[in-house]
């Protein structure tokens, strides 16, 4: 029998709570974070709005002199571990050198991080400085501060955890990956808990521009921002980016229930496949997500029947959404029609390696609050995606189990499946 793996910490920073409780009473309220961009001056720009984290300060989760050390999504890797921590019973009082070592064996615990891009603000400063004054006025930490691991070595850091700490790298993913790897770690016996989840920020010049250029992102309402990003919508016309970190403290049931932990969920499946198709589009056949989805439910041993919610990658671009709904089709059949399916992003924009932490926590709260959270915009309905995407307002019910669906850059697709812990 496999050996069973259950949540007992969640921690995030997202643009509509940065903290859990924020952040489901907002799923609850069908809230937007999308507005405009104050982290840079648009001018030139044809994209001018994000779901951008508001006032975060690093300096609540960690030591300030470090966190300037640490790029954006590094920093919002350790604030939200830092939450997950303590929600867990997991966080240790800081010592003088402002390390808080976890309260369990540290040479069982693991970290895996999912990112997709890095410190990329740290790229795009250092670029600046190196052309306009030489490479000897390039920031000292440029390379440690800018490479996708550090997210996963910081918490590993702070936290003092000796066990494996990874990183996954999977585009938008990553975070789903990530997840998938922790659960992996904890069934082979190679770790009692795993801090898990992914993070994001690349509200820059350089990122909206490239991804501007790629005609990925919503232009059409960027009067209106709060309206634009509009999964399976027929008037759709991109994503909006966002940004944050969702982490879960994971662990094997019997650590967990031996020492009296509060478990919120279980983490019972997790599935993954490649398109084999492009470097950007999914393969509109739907196939290869429909493979990552029957991967999961075959790990959890369910059948499509038992999933009462979807939690769909849903990015309000025009190829993403109906090849999203065809694989959703291939691999729940005729009980496609039947379950509750939503976009939060609809909300949150697009948090690329984000995403998939912040997302599997949007899980758990439907789980444990029974509702299913809106996909908002949903004004006018694409033909080609006629499920129930949860239009508007959240709908309430049981839950017994959810799913939450990632597909990345370069045909990569995850797929995690939650359960009611009983």
């Amino acid at each position: 029998m496999k050996k069973k793996v259950v949540v007992t910490g969640m921690g995030l920073i997202s643009p509509i709570g940065s903290n859990v409780e924020d952040f489901c009473s907002a799923l609850k309220a069908g809230k937007s974070g999308i507005s405009k961009i104050t982290a840079f001056d648009t001018t030139g720009f044809d994209v001018t709005i994000a779901g951008e984290v508001k006032n975060f300060d690093p300096g609540l989760y960690m030591d300030k002199k470090e966190a300037r050390k640490m790029a954006r999504f590094t920093q919002f890797a350790v604030a939200a571990a830092s939450q997950a921590l303590s929600s867990a019973g997991l966080i240790g009082e800081a010592d003088a050198d402002g390390k808080r070592p976890v309260k369990c064996n540290r040479e069982r615990t693991g970290v895996v991080i999912g990112n997709g891009i890095g410190g990329f603000e740290v790229v795009s400063e250092s670029h600046k400085k190196l052309f306009s004054d030489g490479p000897k006025r390039m920031l000292p930490l440029t390379v440690p501060m800018m490479i996708p691991n550090e997210a996963a070595g910081n918490i590993s850091m702070i936290y003092c955890t000796k066990g494996p700490a990874y990183t996954q790298v999977t585009a938008c993913a990553a975070g789903t990956d990530a997840l998938g790897q922790a659960l992996d770690l904890i069934r082979s016996g190679r770790c009692d808990v795993v801090i898990a989840g992914g993070t994001e920020a690349v509200i820059i010049p350089f990122s909206i521009g490239g991804f501007q250029m790629l005609k990925a992102l919503s232009v059409k309402r960027c009067g209106e921002p709060e309206k634009a990003s509009r999964p399976f919508d027929a008037d759709r016309d991109g994503f909006v980016m966002g940004e944050g970190s969702g982490i879960l403290v994971l662990e094997s049931e019997d650590h967990a229930k031996a020492r009296g932990a509060e478990i919120y969920a279980q983490l019972a499946g997790y599935g993954a496949s490649a398109d084999a198709y492009h470097i950007t589009s999914p393969d509109p056949s739907g196939n290869g997500g429909a493979a990552a989805i029957k991967n999961a439910l075959a790990d959890a041993e369910l059948k499509p029947e038992d999933i009462q919610y979807y939690n769909a990658h849903g990015t309000s671009t025009e190829i993403n959404d109906p090849t999203e709904t065809a694989m959703i089709k291939i691999a729940f059949g005729d009980h496609a029609y039947k379950m509750k399916i939503s976009s939060t992003k609809s909300m949150h924009g697009h948090c690329i390696a984000g995403s998939g932490g912040i997302e599997a926590i949007a899980c758990i709260l439907a789980i444990r609050g029974g509702f299913y959270p809106p996909t908002i915009n949903l004004d006018s309905p694409d033909p080609e995606c006629d499920l129930d995407y949860v239009a508007n307002k959240a709908q309430f019910g049981e839950i017994r189990a959810a799913a939450s669906g990632s597909l990345g850059f370069g045909g990569h697709n995850g797929v995690v499946i939650f359960k009611k812990y009983e």
